[in-house]
C-alpha cells in the first residue's frame, strides 16, 4: 500500500483529504513533518482560500525546498485547488503579485466572469494520453469553488504540460500534469465517483 502524507501547513481540506485518498487505496498520514514528507511516496498540497496565505504558510513550515526537490527527484506530488496555484510562478490577488514555488510556468489569476466564485460542478476537458482522466468517460464533472485560477493553458501546454481545461467565463487549467508533479483546480476529495477515480489513477503512478 502506497504511503501519502497530506501536507499540513496550516490550509486545505486536510481531513477530507486524507479520508478521500484512503478510500482511495493509500495509507495516509496529515503532518507538517517535512521529513515524512520528503520520504513518503505521494505528497498531497492542499489548499484553501487566499494564494498569499497559503504561500505564507508554506514559508513559515519551511515546506517550498521539500516539495521542489521531491518534484527534481522524480517524487509524486499532487496539489488540489489552492495548493495547485501556489505550484505556479504567481498569484495575483486584489492587485497584490504574490511570488509562488515557480515549479510550473505560468500565473494565477481572476477568472473573467460576471459570476464568482466558480461554485459547483462543471466538466471538463482532458487531452487523449490523461493519467489523471485515464478512462474517465467524456463529460465528467468536477467539484469546483475558486474565483482565480491559470487562464493560459496554451502556454502550459507548450512548456510540456498534460492540460486539462475547463470553462467558466474563459477557459482555464483545471488540471496539469507534468512528470511527477500533478495538480487539480477542482476539489477530487469532494467530487464523489469521478473525485475517486482520479485519485485511485494518481495512486497508480506512485
Amino acid at each position: 500500500m502506497a504511503r501519502v502524507v497530506v501536507l499540513d501547513y496550516g490550509s486545505g481540506n486536510l481531513r477530507s483529504a486524507e479520508r478521500a485518498v484512503a478510500r482511495a487505496g493509500a495509507d495516509v498520514t496529515v503532518t507538517d513533518d517535512l521529513a515524512a514528507a520528503a520520504s513518503a511516496d505521494g505528497l498531497v498540497v492542499p489548499g484553501v482560500g487566499a494564494f498569499a496565505a497559503c504561500m505564507a504558510g508554506v514559508e513559515a513550515l519551511g515546506a517550498g525546498p521539500v516539495i521542489a526537490d521531491r518534484v527534481a527527484a522524480g517524487r509524486p506530488v499532487l496539489g488540489i485547488c489552492v495548493g495547485m496555484q501556489i505550484l505556479f510562478g504567481h498569484g495575483e490577488e486584489h492587485g497584490v503579485v504574490t511570488k509562488g514555488l515557480g515549479l510550473l510556468p505560468g500565473g494565477v489569476t481572476r477568472l473573467p466572469a460576471r459570476r464568482l466564485p466558480h461554485m459547483g460542478w462543471n466538466t471538463v476537458r482532458p487531452p487523449a494520453g490523461s493519467t489523471l482522466f485515464a478512462d474517465l468517460p467524456e463529460g465528467t464533472r468536477f467539484y469546483f469553488v475558486h474565483s482565480y485560477a491559470v487562464t493560459d493553458p496554451a502556454a502550459l501546454a507548450g512548456a510540456g504540460a498534460t492540460v486539462t481545461t475547463a470553462h467558466h467565463g474563459a477557459d482555464f487549467v483545471a488540471a496539469v500534469e507534468r512528470g511527477p508533479l500533478s495538480a487539480a483546480q477542482f476539489h477530487p476529495e469532494k467530487s464523489a465517483d469521478a473525485g475517486a477515480a482520479l485519485l485511485r489513477n494518481w495512486l497508480g503512478t506512485l
